[in-house]
């Protein structure tokens, strides 16, 4: 951490503030900062918790040295900071900078980093999005990040994106009292339980429109299914990007010992770990099919044209024969067989409908028809 002060040794510092003021984007950012609707705090909750209890509200201004001084610890809840606000509550809780700038500039991969007696976790949030039907431009998936700084005193979530709210969870967790008694890294592990369990629900979701794609492939109906497929793939990266390294975080959490983490807590991160690595293995499993299932689209769709060209070509080649015939008698030669006779144009006729039903049958009979 910055500085080497306790808390409760740390000055008040300027007030939190509640609207939102925008800053230069600093070079080298990897996006834009965040932009909130007219009128949203930044704060979205703010409490001091005791022996796992909810104390009485203090201002968010006082949280810490509530917290520090009852021997509890303080919960914020922050949406969409912007620069200048979380660098605000950084200098007040003692964060680093380089953690503060992750935070502020989202787009992050999920990642633990330790920062001396501090915590910075990173974790990628996702929903599925509901469509009527599946399309080449659908959005199947939709993402966002939660970031959780974690120290002795204090927990600190920062939400991007409006479908991972906390406040289900904060209510669900305060019912927990034996949960909350371990400490800020209880809610460090509910975050984390509650992002797996929504990528199991993703899958699941995700799953339905796999065999959608598998059956519409494998129907006897003609049908168009690469651009779906293609599209589904794609947003099936976009969950594999938030579940494939979360692994590493949370067994870095369930085996090694972490201040900031009492040795109660590992059996919690290591049950994450467990349903991270299953939906990782779901998510591999149905990137796999969707793969198998776009090379039997091709490879239908390329038989498909096989067989188009086989017909093309029997029709060409049975046509080819009147047409023959008649640029030979076309050529208005003085001698020619039956030139004269009374019956050369019905015979000639009869010769081109028999050669044309002979070669029919034979094309038939070996399927080009």
């Amino acid at each position: 951490m910055v500085g080497t002060g306790t808390p409760s040794d740390m000055p008040a510092g300027p007030p939190l503030p509640d609207v939102p003021t925008l800053r230069p984007r600093p070079a080298g950012a990897p996006k834009s900062p965040p932009v909130r609707r007219a009128g949203q705090g930044v704060v979205v909750d703010c409490a001091v918790y005791v022996d796992g209890r909810r104390q009485t509200p203090v201002p968010p201004e006082e949280a810490l040295q509530a917290a520090v001084a009852q021997g509890g610890f303080v919960w914020l809840g922050l949406f969409e900071p912007t620069e200048e606000e979380l660098t605000a509550i950084g200098e007040r809780y003692g964060l680093h900078p380089l953690a503060v700038e992750d935070a502020v500039y989202a787009h992050q991969r999920p990642k633990l980093e330790h920062y001396d007696d501090g915590l910075f976790m990173v974790l990628k949030t996702a929903t599925y999005v509901e469509h009527e039907q599946l399309t080449a431009t659908s959005e199947v998936v939709d993402t966002g990040e939660v970031m959780v700084f974690l120290g002795r005193n204090y927990v600190i979530t920062v939400r991007h994106g409006s479908h991972s709210g906390l406040a289900e969870l904060r209510a669900r967790l305060e019912e927990q009292r034996d949960l909350l008694c371990l400490g800020p890294s209880a809610v460090l592990y509910a975050v984390a339980d509650l992002v797996v369990d929504t990528f199991v629900e993703v899958a699941e979701a995700v799953t339905d429109d796999v065999d959608e794609l598998e059956a519409s492939v494998f129907s006897p109906e003609r049908t168009d299914d690469i651009g779906r497929l293609y599209q589904l793939k794609r947003e099936l990266m976009s969950l594999r990007k938030a579940v494939g390294p979360l692994e590493v975080p949370l067994q870095r959490l369930a085996e090694r010992q972490i201040d900031v983490v009492p040795d109660a807590m590992r059996s919690y991160f290591r049950d994450v770990q467990d349903h991270a690595i299953r939906v990782r293995d779901q998510v591999s499993g149905l990137d796999e099919l969707l793969s198998s299932i776009l090379q039997a689209s091709l490879a239908r769709t390329t038989l498909a044209d096989n067989e188009d060209m086989r017909k093309i070509s029997a029709w060409a080649g049975i046509i080819a024969v009147p047409t023959a015939i008649a640029g030979i008698y076309g050529m208005n030669f003085e001698h020619m067989p039956e030139l004269h006779w009374r019956y050369g144009y019905p015979l000639v006729l009869l010769v081109i409908v028999v050669a044309c039903v002979l070669l029919y049958r034979g094309f038939k009979r070996n399927g080009w028809l």
